[in-house]
């Protein structure tokens, strides 16, 4: 009976969320769009002529947050390259280069390189979250988990100039997450966008500046 209840009072939510109705109404694949559109605008992240990779980027909100910033006005072309990985299929999106498969698998890695063409990558996004059982202890081990994985990739893959931003939330291990960003990057933000739900724990750090680039 609760659990109908959770989903009844969830689907009443979502149905009269405002981002879930702007999405719908400008066309993004989901209301994290919103997210990212919000720190992007107050931290000037996405930029003209950038390499920019979206980890995880199924459904594609985010990928298509992306290519509308770097096409300028609508239908026009992109200035600047998009890739998308995730293990999970995507439907396309205009002018975003879809990878397929695990980011740590060497045949990824090659296609990734075939499009960046031994350039560095500007900015690494990543809005991946893994399944979450509710063990806070077991949980915050699997976001630190993925984080590391964000991390690694953009220390390999990114320009030291580069930023990186990842989803993580403020709970167990929040703060060692912090100091792992603080020991890596020269500057370390906290960012809880309006488009995250008052109720969620989520919060995405973003990290400016490699100090010990690869």
């Amino acid at each position: 009976m609760a659990k109908n209840k959770f989903n009844k009072n969830w689907l009443h939510d979502h149905i009269n969320d405002p981002y879930v109705k702007m999405a719908q109404k400008e066309g993004y694949r989901a209301r994290a769009a919103y997210k990212l559109k919000e720190i992007d605008e107050s931290e000037k992240l996405i930029r003209p002529g950038q390499i920019i990779v979206d980890l995880g980027c199924a459904p594609g909100s985010w990928s298509q947050y992306v290519r509308n910033k770097l096409a300028g006005q609508e239908g026009g072309r992109i200035n600047g390259t998009i890739i998308g990985l995730d293990m999970l299929p995507m439907d396309p999106i205009a002018d975003v280069h879809f990878i397929q498969g695990d980011f740590r698998e060497q045949d990824v890695l090659e296609k990734l390189e075939s499009v960046v063409g031994g350039r560095k990558v500007d900015l690494v996004l990543s809005d991946m979250a893994p399944n979450l059982s509710g063990v806070a202890v077991t949980d915050a081990a699997r976001v630190e988990h993925i984080i590391d994985l964000a991390i690694e990739f953009a220390q390999a893959h990114m320009k030291p100039s580069g930023a990186l931003l990842v989803k993580c939330f403020n709970g167990t291990g929040y703060t060692q997450l912090v100091e792992k960003f603080r020991q890596e990057f020269k500057t370390v933000v906290s960012k809880k966008p309006k488009a995250s739900r008052d109720k969620s724990s989520e919060v995405f750090l973003l990290g400016k500046v490699l100090k010990n680039p690869s």
